[in-house]
């Protein structure tokens, strides 16, 4: 079978570690696999995989003349790309309401995202909060396949960075540029605590940031398992999220976590008994958990002990992607109208390229979004703005 999967960025993320490995396991049934980006993808941009080199990457000029028995768009993004695929089915990989990405008063901006899932696409998703938001709100057809693990990698037992007994270290996790991610405001919570330490892993390439005491940047996975080992709590306050994977990964590796109420926080995580949870935006309340923590060590040492095992009862990549390829071949057995597909993405195209040309205010908001969130996209825009 030949498959070709969609990708935004081939960059480390959460996201493209999540569709390499469903990727991987389609190259490993014996399958033909294609991963296919908007730029050239070099082995330094993808040697934060290990198993990443493994995978075919072209550009999108590079197989016009191909034909595939089925293209799986990843990113909304992707989804206006689907009509450049000669495929006989058509799949989405949807990992989030990625409108909820988009600053509010870029509303023409959500709803050309939000149209792709009115689309007559079957749906995989890995949270279920996804999946019923996508049911209740479109009507969708949607499988759900929740995200695997590294068992190998994310474990209690392991290298340490060392730590004096009694010191209560606090870790942040994410990209320091991107808004929805909060960790300017989540630093800010955090000095005001009792924490005697705070460190931050980023995947921004940054040299310092201030205020932390310690500062990974674009780490492989083993040394970003090493620092989860060497940390009590991790802190999180992301405005949106998907599967919100660091979370359980911080619980594979003997911590707990206190987050906001995001969107995906129940799929693993229980007030009281794992972590510590509190209501969006509640900035008091999350100063009030950190030191309630720093205060209460019986109640940090419950809290890591249940996380463990909430953990253990995750699954590991391994079943993830069999469930994952399982559910896009018995999508692949029904017939998907491609024609009506093609048609239908056509007149959304041609209806946000009128009003594009229309105003140019809208332009420049599109534009400054991009420029500040998806430099890679950006780069695209302007190329477009100028033909």
């Amino acid at each position: 079978m030949k498959i070709v999967f969609l990708l935004g960025s081939p960059d480390i993320s959460g996201g493209t570690y999540v569709i390499f490995q469903h990727a991987l396991k389609c190259l490993d049934d014996n399958n033909e696999v294609t991963i296919v980006t908007d730029e050239e993808v070099t082995p330094k941009r993808i040697a934060w995989h290990k198993d990443a080199k493994r995978l075919n990457f072209k550009k999108y000029k590079d197989v016009k003349n191909e034909n595939f028995d089925l293209a799986i768009a990843t990113w909304w993004r992707t989804v206006y790309e689907l009509p450049k695929i000669n495929a006989n089915n058509y799949m989405y990989f949807v990992q989030s309401i990625e409108s909820n990405f988009v600053e509010s008063d870029d509303w023409v901006l959500k709803r050309l995202i939000d149209a792709t899932y009115t689309l007559p696409i079957p749906i995989i998703t890995e949270a279920t909060w996804i999946k019923e938001y996508l049911e209740e709100n479109y009507g969708a057809k949607v499988k759900l396949v929740r995200n695997g693990i590294r068992k190998d990698i994310y474990t209690e037992i392991g290298d340490k960075y060392p730590k004096e007994d009694g010191t209560f270290r606090v870790l942040l996790e994410g990209p320091v540029d991107i808004f929805y991610k909060n960790i300017p405001k989540t630093l800010e919570i955090v000095k005001k605590s009792k924490a005697d330490e705070i460190w931050l892993l980023t995947s921004s390439d940054i040299q310092k940031y201030d205020g932390v005491d310690k500062l990974f940047s674009k780490q492989p996975l083993s040394e970003c398992a090493k620092i989860y080992r060497s940390c009590d709590v991790l802190v999180k306050l992301s405005l949106v999220e998907g599967m919100f994977g660091p979370p359980l990964e911080m619980f594979h590796c003997g911590g707990t976590a206190i987050t906001y109420k995001v969107s995906g926080w129940d799929e693993y995580m229980k007030d009281g008994y794992n972590s510590l949870v509190a209501e969006m935006h509640d900035e008091e309340k999350i100063l009030y958990l950190i030191n309630k923590l720093y205060d209460d060590r019986d109640l940090l040492k419950k809290l890591k002990r249940n996380a463990l095992k909430t953990a253990q009862n995750w699954q590991g990549w391994e079943e993830s992607s069999n469930a994952f390829y399982d559910a896009m071949m018995s999508l692949a057995e029904d017939s998907y109208h491609t024609k009506l597909i093609k048609k239908t993405i056509k007149f959304y195209m041609d209806t946000f390229e009128l009003y594009w040309k229309n105003n140019i205010t809208f332009r420049r908001r599109v534009g400054n979004f991009l420029r500040k969130h998806l430099m890679l996209v950006y780069k695209l825009y302007r190329k477009i703005i100028r033909k």
